[in-house]
């Protein structure tokens, strides 16, 4: 509770308006990306939330760009995580859906994976990541050290990631015990709050990269806003209490076999609870920020905050009151546009003009080439994405998708095609009543009118894009018959 309070007492400083600007500092820039797990599109107040606010997430909108059609990888935490850091959409991925694996963590990436860490350390970076990681267990193909991170510090395993007060986390392969802390009885959630922990080691991150004096990647992967729904009882919550209506989510209790082992807390204050969470992530952000710029780091970093997919309606999470996904159809697990549209906001001082919006379509496998780019790496084959670097400079010579593909294997597996305004999806598709639906966005972004009868030669065409975009993966089978 001490240090949770101590936390919260760098509120105020921590959500006041920051004028101090570094001065120019030369070099190849650093990268922060912070990436935050089943937000909604409509959870930051830059995106229209009006329950909470998010002054410092809207910060980097105001001094940067706000990406109003941006799209995660696909509609759940691994594989979307695997298409941002490989690429790839999610028909060619390696990872394709949330895999469990014993003894503890997920399908990991393969052996020779290229990703963006690997990239970054041939261009002479620190690459560190801090949070979740859910690619591969420890000691897999997949350990974030055989995938190009110099420093990793959080949960290895997403399953383990459902609780906010852990009984370990991992520094790279060392396991870090916390259960004298944080103990499974009555006084869970008095101990030590994961994401404060995390949170701090990014930090100090930050302190010896500036130290080192080379440039950085920084990939901050934190578990909130996901289920469960749990944060310190500090101002934070206080402030955020007995605004809303609360129905009490009836989760598990200390004496559940299953409690701290993937299903989630009881909860008396779902609502207050998950808008002090997004308040909690909006803290460390301008925590983040002021470190930068007391490093005199700011001016010479690229700054990116986005979600891995749509908000999810677990552990007493209520997207529906929040209008957590604005105007999109469907939530976490949808191929609709609420679970693949996610919010991105991308800050770089003297390159990107404050301010600026954008409705360029872009997806997660784009940031890879951009990143190459970035460091003159050439360009590599396999990859799905294109090099969003003219787009964020002003540049000409933008390069734009022929078409977006996302698949998902759970539900009896979905796939979805965005072409233009057109976006066509394949529903239960190993099931008994599979389905496909077409929208024309422009005119309908909520998804309601299936035009699949009234336009069959579009229809057909998007099929045959499905039908190319997916190479089927033997490890994560979507279509019948694989």
């Amino acid at each position: 509770m001490k240090k949770s309070l101590l936390f919260a007492a760098a509120l105020p400083a921590a959500l006041a308006p920051s004028c101090t600007r570094q001065g120019g500092v030369e070099g190849p820039p650093n990268v922060v990306f912070i990436l935050a797990d089943d937000l909604g599109w409509g959870d930051l107040s830059c995106y229209g939330q009006q329950r909470f606010e998010t002054p410092n997430i809207d910060r980097i909108a105001a001094e940067g760009m706000r990406f109003s059609q941006c799209y995660s990888g696909t509609t759940v935490s691994a594989p979307s995580r695997s298409c941002l850091i490989t690429g790839t959409h999610s028909g060619h991925t390696a990872i394709r859906g949330n895999r469990e694996l014993q003894p503890e963590g997920q399908f990991p990436l393969p052996e020779g994976a290229e990703t963006l860490f690997h990239d970054f350390q041939a261009a002479g970076y620190t690459t560190g990541a801090f949070g979740k990681w859910g690619l591969g267990f420890v000691g897999s193909t997949g350990d974030p050290q055989a995938q190009g991170v110099d420093r990793f510090y959080g949960f290895n395993c997403q399953l383990l990631a459902h609780s906010y007060y852990p009984d370990h986390l991992w520094d790279n392969d060392v396991r870090i015990d916390l259960s004298e802390v944080n103990r499974c009885d009555d006084s869970y959630g008095t101990g030590a709050y994961a994401p404060d922990l995390i949170h701090e080691q990014a930090l100090a991150f930050l302190d010896r990269a500036a130290a080192e004096g080379k440039p950085f990647f920084l990939w901050y992967p934190t578990t909130i806003p996901h289920a469960e729904l749990i944060v310190p009882q500090d101002s934070i919550l206080q402030r955020l209490r007995g605004r809303y209506p609360e129905t009490p989510y009836p989760g598990a209790r200390p004496d559940s076999p299953y409690f701290m082992k993937g299903d989630y807390i009881a909860q008396d204050e779902p609502h207050a609870t998950f808008a002090a969470m997004v308040t909690r992530l909006d803290v460390y952000v301008g925590q983040l920020v002021d470190k930068l710029k007391e490093l005199g780091l700011y001016e010479n970093t690229i700054l990116i905050f986005s979600s891995d997919n749509g908000p999810h309606r677990e552990g007493g999470a209520d997207p529906d009151f929040f209008d957590s996904n604005g105007p999109w159809r469907g939530y976490k697990r949808d191929v609709y546009e609420g679970g693949i549209r996610v919010p991105m906001v991308i800050a770089w001082p003297e390159h990107i003009s404050p301010g600026a919006e954008t409705d360029f379509l872009c997806s997660f496998w784009d940031l890879m080439p951009t990143f190459r780019e970035l460091t003159g790496a050439a360009p590599a084959d396999g990859m799905d994405g294109v090099s969003l670097l003219p787009l964020l400079t002003g540049k000409k010579g933008q390069r734009e998708h022929d078409y977006l593909y996302f698949e998902f294997q759970e539900l009896g597996g979905r796939q979805a095609v965005r072409e233009g305004p057109w976006k066509l999806v394949h529903l239960d598709i190993r099931g008994a009543h599979p389905r496909y639906e077409l929208y024309n966005l422009d005119e309908d972004a909520g998804e309601e009118n299936d035009l699949a009868g009234a336009k069959p030669e579009i229809a057909e065409h998007l099929k045959a894009l499905m039908r190319e975009a997916h190479v089927p993966n033997p490890d994560f089978p979507v279509l019948p018959g694989e």
